[in-house]
């Protein structure tokens, strides 16, 4: 059984759809004070993200050391910064905004621990550009879905009607969705965890 430290629905969906017998365990990480303080000292977006899925690994190794544990996050880069998920609608009003028209970077990491040790990790990147949608559609956009972007990195739900804000999209799909599925599943089978 693979643990994954992760209250991400999308991401247990994923990996249950792939056949994987897993059990979520959300990893208590505060993420906004560590990705504050990476962003100070000047890491890279690639550092953050996968620092934070490796903490997330961490954190629940330690609970339970003979596990298989995933630890999965993602981060949003744009113009060298990055953005998180928003707190307000007028958050998200803005950093839809600031996104539209532009090309940003959604980088999905994935590290993996068994029996307390880290053995796999992998950070993949799609590049995401935004229409030049109207002020009146955005606005009309986050009233109708903010109960659900408001868990989303960038203020957007790709595999919802976040789409429809996108004029194109370059890099894999489960990416987008917060995990490098397809690298994760060949280590597993190339491991013997999964039948290959």
């Amino acid at each position: 059984m693979l643990l994954l430290a992760s209250a991400s629905e999308t991401r247990l969906a994923m990996l249950r759809s792939a056949g994987l017998d897993v059990t979520a365990h959300p990893a208590r990480v505060d993420e906004d004070s560590v990705r504050a303080s990476l962003q100070a000292e000047g890491a890279h977006a690639h550092d953050v993200a996968d620092t934070l899925a490796e903490m997330k690994a961490r954190r629940l190794a330690e609970r339970f050391p003979e596990a298989l544990v995933l630890g999965a996050d993602q981060v949003l880069e744009f113009r060298r910064a990055i953005l998180g998920k928003p707190i307000t609608p007028d958050e998200a009003l803005a950093q839809l905004v600031a996104l539209r028209g532009q090309t940003h970077r959604l980088l999905s990491a994935a590290v993996l621990y068994d029996r307390g040790q880290p053995v796999w990790r992998s950070v993949t990147e799609a590049r995401l550009t935004m229409r030049q949608v109207s002020d009146t559609y955005l606005d009309d956009y986050v009233r109708r879905n903010w109960d659900r972007i408001r868990y989303s990195v960038g203020g957007y739900r790709i595999e919802e009607e976040g789409v429809r804000l996108f004029s194109a999209i370059e890099g894999d799909h489960f990416t987008i969705l917060g995990l490098p599925l397809l690298p994760l599943l060949n280590h597993l089978a190339l491991r013997g965890f999964i039948p290959a």
